[in-house]
Order: structure tokens, then C-alpha cells, then sequence
């Protein structure tokens, strides 16, 4: 990817504080504010998706997962509870 052509613009927000130590860093790390923002976003994208892109089962932990999958749900009350009973961040209805 290094090689790539990069026609693709990303525009952050940030803190004053925030830029100071995005410049520290890459500073530190002998890189420009760009090179060092965009390798540290890469390597978090790739540490975040892994598990949610691909799992593996074998013969028998797959048949499981797809019988889960095909059971009837079973009566949860507190999730019930939760979502048919006012919030407490709701206002008291008022009579």
C-alpha cells in the first residue's frame, strides 16, 4: 500500500491539544503529521477487524452455532422490563 496512489482526502476536527501531540509524535517518529496519522489509523482499523469480518468453526462447533442460530428465542423478562417500563432519563408523565 505503500506504493499507492492517494487521491482520497480525510478532514479532521481536533483539539489544540489533540494537534500537539499528533505533532509530537510524529516528530518523534521521524514521520510527517499525515504519514504518522494515517499508519496509526491503519494499524487500529486492522487490529479492529478481524473478528468481525471472518471466524472459523470446525464440523461440529459450526453445527451448534447453526442450531443456536434455529432455536426459538426464550423468554428474556428483564430485557422485557427494560424496554417497556420508562426510562429514568424520561420525565414523569404528568396527570
Amino acid at each position: 500500500m505503500a506504493n499507492a496512489t492517494r487521491s482520497e482526502k480525510l478532514d479532521l476536527r481536533l483539539t489544540p491539544e489533540a494537534k500537539r501531540v499528533l505533532n509530537a509524535a510524529a516528530q518523534a517518529s521521524r514521520r510527517s503529521v499525515s504519514e504518522f496519522v494515517l499508519e496509526s489509523a491503519l494499524d487500529r482499523a486492522q487490529e479492529a477487524l478481524p473478528d468481525r469480518q471472518h471466524f472459523g468453526l470446525d464440523a461440529a462447533r459450526w453445527k451448534a452455532f447453526l442450531a443456536a442460530l434455529d432455536a426459538p428465542s426464550r423468554p428474556l423478562p428483564r430485557l422485557q422490563r427494560l424496554l417497556t417500563e420508562p426510562s429514568v432519563f424520561e420525565p414523569a408523565p404528568t396527570e
